[in-house]
């Protein structure tokens, strides 16, 4: 159907839409609105998934989450093939051999990559557009030679730090560190390279994606949540936020939220919980009520201390 409902010449809503010619036809004047048109429905039926499958004529989607992106075909995957008669099932064994001695460096290397990529992303809990961005990223920095010299699984994490930057989704690199095994300087250094190299552009990570991660490992209620929202928009605002790091601010702006809305959580809890010092979090909440003048929160604060 055509999403065309008025005639642009005679204004007219008697309009026709021929599918043999792909065409849109104006009864009222003759005019074509529009012509060549093209039809991306499928031209057959489906009553279940056979049929589907049977009359598609199209596979899976493509994925830089696969060595292949998901076109290749791997000889004597199934059980078919112990059916055939021994010389049968030799000669095929030789070739799923041969098959994979005559892969490129590049097609071994993306095989174990993708599969550490994939088991880091499971354990981040990362989603499937990150994963996919930071698939895409890795096979970008093999196809140019950036992984020479380098551990794969750096490499894999800085990819996928990258990724998790470019979506928004907060990561840090203690998680990274935690999950890959790789020291978080050395995929810091990665990261930075790989980026450099290959001209990717990331914006500084904004404090305010970390608080409901932080809220929520906390058990903090919404409404406190909130308050730290604006507490953080006040500092960005007073540019408290430039040059310090996004955790340690944010997990600040909770903990002041927190004792002003009366629900009592240590420096300690917090500092745990953001993967900060509690000297980050007593600095960081210092700046923010000395510059914002929360002088009220200042006192619970000191009583907190004391206790």
């Amino acid at each position: 159907m055509s999403f065309v409902k008025k005639c642009p010449e005679c204004g007219s809503s008697n309009i026709l839409f021929n599918s043999e010619k792909g065409e849109v036809i104006c009864k009222a004047c003759g005019l074509v609105v529009e012509e060549k048109m093209i039809d991306f429905g499928q031209e057959w039926r489906e009553f279940d998934h056979d049929q589907a499958a049977k009359r598609r004529r199209t596979g899976a989607p493509l994925s830089y989450t696969k060595f292949d992106k998901g076109l290749g075909t791997d000889v004597g995957q199934k059980g078919d093939i112990y059916k055939l008669g021994s010389k049968g099932k030799n000669k095929f064994f030789r070739l799923r051999k041969w098959q994979y001695r005559i892969s490129t460096a590049i097609e071994r290397n993306l095989k174990l990559a993708l599969a550490e990529l994939k088991r880091v992303a499971s354990y981040l809990k990362l989603p499937k557009s990150v994963e996919e961005e930071s698939a895409r990223i890795y096979t970008m920095a093999v196809q140019r030679g950036l992984v020479r010299g380098r551990s794969m699984e750096s490499v894999v994490a800085g990819a996928l730090y990258a990724a998790c930057r470019r979506h928004e989704v907060p990561r840090t690199l203690d998680e990274l560190s935690e999950a890959s095994g790789i020291d978080k300087k050395e995929i810091g250094r990665t990261y930075r390279f790989v980026t450099r190299e290959l001209g990717i552009r990331i914006l500084p990570s904004n404090p305010v994606d970390y608080i409901p991660r932080f809220a929520s490992a906390l058990k903090i209620s919404a409404e406190t949540q909130s308050k730290a929202v604006e507490i953080l928009e006040l500092a960005q605002g007073s540019e408290l936020t430039s040059g310090r790091g996004p955790t340690g601010i944010a997990a600040a702006s909770l903990y002041v939220a927190a004792l002003t809305n009366n629900e009592k959580r240590t420096q300690r809890e917090v500092a745990d919980i953001a993967g900060v010092t509690e000297v980050t979090i007593r600095n960081r909440y210092k700046e923010l009520i000395k510059k914002l003048n929360l002088k009220e929160v200042l006192k619970k604060v000191k009583k907190e201390e004391v206790k």
